[in-house]
């Protein structure tokens, strides 16, 4: 008599959980079929973080029909377990009824996903253009740390944004009025807050 063969399933969210569990403070997201395993993010990434929430709060997008988050992950259309957490989000109120599962949201209550980038500047400005592309989110901001700029994508269609304007420190930038309130970002002082103070 011999034994039959057990077939484990391969699941590349229970693969993420636990380098997640053994490497406390990364963050896993999956990407067409592709783990993206980024380390924690440091100071300068968290400063930035903070100056570019104040202007959405100030322009009164978290209250009422929006709300201003941080890491609150995509659902994607790539693929049966792809999702990405952006660093910073601006959705509909109403979010939770659109949870999805493992923690992700579908990308239609989704006005606009924003990152700062870190190690993986690659991966925010081509891996996830195409990502949040496909899942038609409206507005995509990168803060590019290592070239000093920051991006504003829009338009998405056919996996790829239509328009694309990048924006040097001594600009402001008027995003779209389809996140649901005019705002403005000082570009010098985002890309300043974003800068190491290590001497």
């Amino acid at each position: 008599m011999s034994a039959a063969s057990i077939e484990q399933p391969f699941s590349l969210t229970a693969i993420a959980d636990e380098i997640m569990e053994r490497h406390p403070g990364y963050r896993v997201e999956i990407i067409g079929g592709h783990l993206l395993a980024t380390p924690s993010p440091d100071a300068p990434h968290a400063r930035a973080l903070t100056k570019l929430m104040r202007p959405f709060i100030a322009a009164g997008l978290d209250d009422g029909e929006t709300e201003v988050l941080q890491n609150v992950a995509v659902w994607l259309p790539t693929g049966d377990e792809d999702y990405v957490i952006p660093d910073l989000v601006v959705v509909d109120a109403d979010i939770d009824d659109h949870f999805v599962e493992n923690n992700a949201y579908d990308p239609v209550c989704f006005r606009l996903v924003l990152e700062v980038t870190s190690s993986n500047w690659k991966d925010d400005l081509k891996t996830k253009v195409g990502a949040y592309a496909q899942a038609n989110v409206p507005v995509y901001v990168v803060v590019d740390r290592k070239h000093q700029r920051l991006h504003v994508l829009t338009d998405p269609a056919e996996g790829d944004y239509g328009n694309h304007r990048v924006y040097s420190p001594g600009e402001s930038v008027t995003l779209p009025d389809s996140i649901g309130a005019k705002v403005a970002l000082d570009v010098t002082a985002i890309i300043e807050a974003g800068r190491s103070r290590r001497t």
